[in-house]
């Protein structure tokens, strides 16, 4: 059987295949109050009815000034675990594994009032400049991200990934480019994986499923790169942290020339280095594709993006491609047979 379709099992949660949908902002809780919408108890459970196996809730603020915009998910309150709860529902109904994606989006925030980050450097000008975070605002986070992890707990989820990638505030301190701090925060590797790794001690600490960190392997400037974040998965693995989900770039603004599958050697590189577990993701269409990346031991996991933006059913179209049988939705079974009439 291809391996795409095949399960996989992380710490007694077995995903039914090896097809992931990626966190993907949604910008839709239209309120400012960062509660579930309508839309989103439709965009979710419809790729659970394709037959994703894992489904990654977009980049959900852990703090009210670390959404990416006024529109962004929030987990800061109780009061966003009902919703939360609803989505979960509705997706575990056809089988899907649930995550959500913690997040804090560090001076790429776009909200009223003050943004906060490692430096006061601001991303670019057309951003904010932000406070530079005080020992006492690091732990504040810390302690946001543990709350977070217990409200998602409440609400029935199955992954917890904590986002480390793309230029947001964790990855602002594990990259030079944006980290000048002069304390226990800044300067060396390990001062700067401090924060990442207080998040992990936080988290692990009140939860004990699958844990996943998402990471920006390539800076494309001088700052962080895949061979720096071997060393830095080794630490996540230590931690206890179960799959590595290997992105690239955001953190500066730079040149990228994406490609089919560009950002799957990083994956590579760090699960034979690091000997951890990791998901690609980045241009990944075609089932073909996603199944040589896993035959060849390149990745645990395959993310796709938008892809199932532009196809929510694309495990059905994978599985015809590889000549795969696979369930699907009572519903739609007779959608596989064809009577004459």
């Amino acid at each position: 059987m291809a391996k795409l379709f095949t399960p996989y099992t992380i710490r007694g949660v077995e995903f039914k295949n090896r097809i992931a949908m990626a966190p993907m902002c949604m910008y839709s809780s239209h309120n400012q109050d960062g509660k579930v919408q309508d839309w989103h108890k439709v965009h979710y459970p419809t790729r659970a009815v394709g037959q994703v196996g894992l489904i990654i809730v977009e980049a959900t603020a852990v703090q009210p000034a670390g959404r990416i915009s006024n529109e962004d998910l929030g987990i800061w309150s109780d009061d966003h675990v009902e919703g939360l709860t609803e989505i979960v529902r509705l997706m575990k109904q056809h089988g899907a594994k649930t995550g959500i994606q913690l997040a804090h989006a560090g001076r790429k925030s776009t909200v009223d009032g003050t943004i906060y980050a490692p430096s006061a450097i601001a991303f670019s000008e057309d951003y904010k400049i932000p406070a530079e975070m005080t020992v006492a605002d690091i732990e504040e986070t810390i302690e946001a991200f543990k709350q977070a992890t217990i409200r998602s707990k409440q609400a029935g989820f199955d992954v917890i990934e904590i986002h480390g990638a793309h230029g947001y505030l964790i990855n602002e301190f594990l990259s030079p480019l944006c980290n000048q701090r002069t304390d226990e925060y800044g300067g060396s590797a390990e001062n700067r994986y401090r924060l990442l790794g207080q998040v992990i001690d936080a988290i692990r600490s009140v939860w004990d499923g699958p844990l996943f960190v998402r990471i920006s392997a390539e800076d494309y400037a001088d700052g962080m790169d895949t061979a720096q974040y071997v060393e830095m998965a080794r630490w996540m693995k230590k931690q206890g942290v179960d799959l590595v989900d290997v992105s690239t770039g955001g953190v500066v603004r730079a040149t990228i020339h994406p490609f089919p599958g560009y950002q799957v050697p990083s994956a590579d590189k760090i699960r034979n280095e690091a000997n951890i577990a990791t998901g690609a993701v980045g241009l990944i269409t075609s089932a073909l594709q996603a199944e040589e990346i896993l035959q060849n031991g390149r990745a645990d996991m395959v993310l796709l993006a938008r892809e199932l933006l532009r196809d929510p059913y694309w495990p059905y179209r994978a599985a015809k491609e590889l000549g795969v049988k696979i369930e699907s939705a009572v519903q739609y079974n007779r959608g596989w047979t064809y009577k004459k009439l």
